[in-house]
């Protein structure tokens, strides 16, 4: 029986309950397997600029307990062109999204009301 490829994904998340929440959430509606976390800026930046080959989406908040997302969004900007890197936000304004689109990012979603659409993209 083949067995769907699954997207290895990292989350930058300060808050445990929406992380595993979001966890669970795309392990049933996607295909995805959780590669690891973070809960602030320099942890993100780190595993996933030092384990490049390592993941396929990276699901980034942008407020966190230490540093900002937008820290470690920049940090992947010179990833490799099959990686994805997504921003789930309580704060996904209009300039918000302009901003995280300046910095490649290829999708911006708000954690109140667009988890399950994130989750039927991917």
């Amino acid at each position: 029986m083949d067995q769907a490829v699954k997207l290895r994904t990292y989350i930058v998340e300060d808050n445990a309950t929406i992380r595993e929440n979001l966890i669970g959430t795309l392990e049933e509606l996607a295909c995805v397997e959780a590669v690891g976390f973070s809960a602030t800026e320099d942890e993100g930046k780190e595993w996933l600029t030092t384990h490049s080959g390592q993941w396929d989406l990276a699901i980034v908040d942008l407020f966190l307990r230490q540093g900002s997302g937008l820290g470690v969004l920049t940090a992947c900007r010179a990833r490799k062109p099959t990686q994805k890197m997504v921003v789930l936000s309580n704060y996904a304004t209009p300039d918000v999204r302009m901003r995280c689109a300046q910095l490649g990012v290829d999708a911006v979603f708000d954690k109140s009301n667009e988890n399950r659409r994130a989750g039927g993209l991917l």
